[in-house]
C-alpha cells in the first residue's frame, strides 16, 4: 500500500487550454500566487477527444505545472476559476524522483 502524500511531496500537474495568451496569463498568475513553482507552456498541440458524444479536434496549449501536494487544491481551484472550459483538464501525478535541490526549490517556491 502506498504511503499517504506528504504536504511537501512534489507534483506535476497537466492542463490544456485553448489559446497561447490564456496559457501565458494562467501560468503567470499561478507562479505569481505561489501556487506553482514553474509552469511550462507547450504548443500548439493537436488534441483529439470525445466531448458530448462526438469526437472533437482542437489546437491547444499544454501547461506543465510544478507544485506540491499541499498547494494542489488551491492550484486546482485557481485553474478552474480562470479556465474557459466547462471541464478543464487538471491532472496531477507525483514526482517520484528528481534532483533533490530541484525538488526542494519546488517546495520553497510554493511555500
Amino acid at each position: 500500500m502506498a504511503n499517504a502524500p506528504v504536504a511537501s511531496d512534489p507534483l506535476q500537474v497537466f492542463c490544456t487550454i485553448d489559446s497561447e495568451l490564456g496559457a501565458r496569463e494562467l501560468a503567470s498568475s499561478l507562479v505569481r500566487d505561489r501556487l506553482a513553482a514553474c509552469v511550462q507552456v507547450l504548443g500548439p498541440i493537436h488534441s483529439v477527444y470525445r466531448w458530448e458524444g462526438a469526437v472533437e479536434e482542437a489546437a491547444e496549449w499544454l501547461l506543465l505545472m510544478k507544485t506540491t501536494a499541499e498547494r494542489f487544491s488551491s492550484l486546482r481551484d485557481a485553474v478552474v476559476a480562470a479556465h474557459p472550459y466547462d471541464v478543464p483538464e487538471v491532472v496531477a501525478v507525483p514526482i517520484e524522483a528528481g534532483l533533490p535541490e530541484y525538488l526542494s526549490w519546488i517546495a520553497e517556491s510554493t511555500g
